[in-house]
């Protein structure tokens, strides 16, 4: 019994270091009429291999990362202000502009 998780747990740590990719599609027809296609794309890893790999989606995603909504409002939130202030400024070819 113990070879066995000792190599469930080598294969899962293998999978996790290096990754899976499991790609499939699914299709439904009737009559070689084509209704429906699925294609599935799963990986499999941990998060530092995928962050390794440029996938790191769920960095930036609200649900994931809440903090991470709240800056990008932020940073709307700034860029608004910011272009508000620029409207103020004086025209071009008028005053000259604050600095």
């Amino acid at each position: 019994m113990a070879a066995s998780s000792d190599s469930l747990a080598d294969i899962l740590e293998r999978v996790l270091d290096k990754g899976v990719v499991i790609a499939g599609d699914i299709g439904v027809s009737v009559v070689d009429v084509e209704l429906l296609t699925l294609r599935i794309r799963l990986f499999i890893a941990s998060a530092q291999t995928a962050r390794e790999m440029g996938m790191d989606w769920w960095t930036n995603d609200p649900f994931f990362a809440p903090n991470a909504a709240r800056a990008e409002v932020g940073a709307t939130d700034l860029a608004a202000r910011v272009a508000e202030l620029e409207a103020r400024l004086p025209v071009p070819g008028g005053r000259e502009k604050l600095r």
